[in-house]
């Protein structure tokens, strides 16, 4: 039994090796993946933006904010947000930022499919991972701290 046990243990560290080699791939995927997803939403937005303030006012109906400040707000966080997501810069807080975003969206808009509203929790499940781990050393925030690391020695 301790052989198998060794073989175990050894197997173990090798998994966690290599997914210490991948996590920061895996979080600049995601990262890339949820940027693609929103900055496109709100490019569709500032496209036509007498479109977009009139489905604020008419078919968005978000809590507490008049229709335009909602388009402003909601098209400000699929843009920026999601650019700062993207590179890895505040990525907490544009992860916290996006998954706002795209809760309010599944609230405002009650004409959402099953289907449609599947793809909003999908991407409220990647955004709370990237909210937990942070955006990772493939980033401009990991590159900050690699720049500015204590050295040893």
């Amino acid at each position: 039994m301790n052989a198998l046990a060794a073989q175990a243990a050894a197997l173990n560290r090798l998994l966690d090796k290599a997914a210490g080699l991948l996590q920061p791939l895996l979080l600049l995927l995601i990262r890339l993946w949820i940027f693609n997803v929103f900055f496109k939403s709100g490019l569709t937005k500032l496209d036509d933006w007498d479109t977009t303030v009139q489905l604020f006012t008419d078919e968005y109906h978000v809590p507490l904010l008049p229709p335009a400040l909602a388009a402003l707000m909601g098209t400000f966080g699929e843009t920026v947000l999601s650019s700062l997501l993207a590179l890895g810069l505040a990525g907490r807080f544009a992860a916290a930022g996006l998954f706002v975003v795209n809760a309010v969206a599944v609230i405002s808009y009650p004409d959402l499919t099953d289907v449609t509203r599947q793809f909003h929790y999908y991407w409220a499940i990647l955004i709370a991972v990237l909210f937990c781990a942070g955006p990772g050393q493939l980033s401009l925030s990991g590159l900050w701290r690699a720049l500015h690391a204590p050295r040893q020695g």
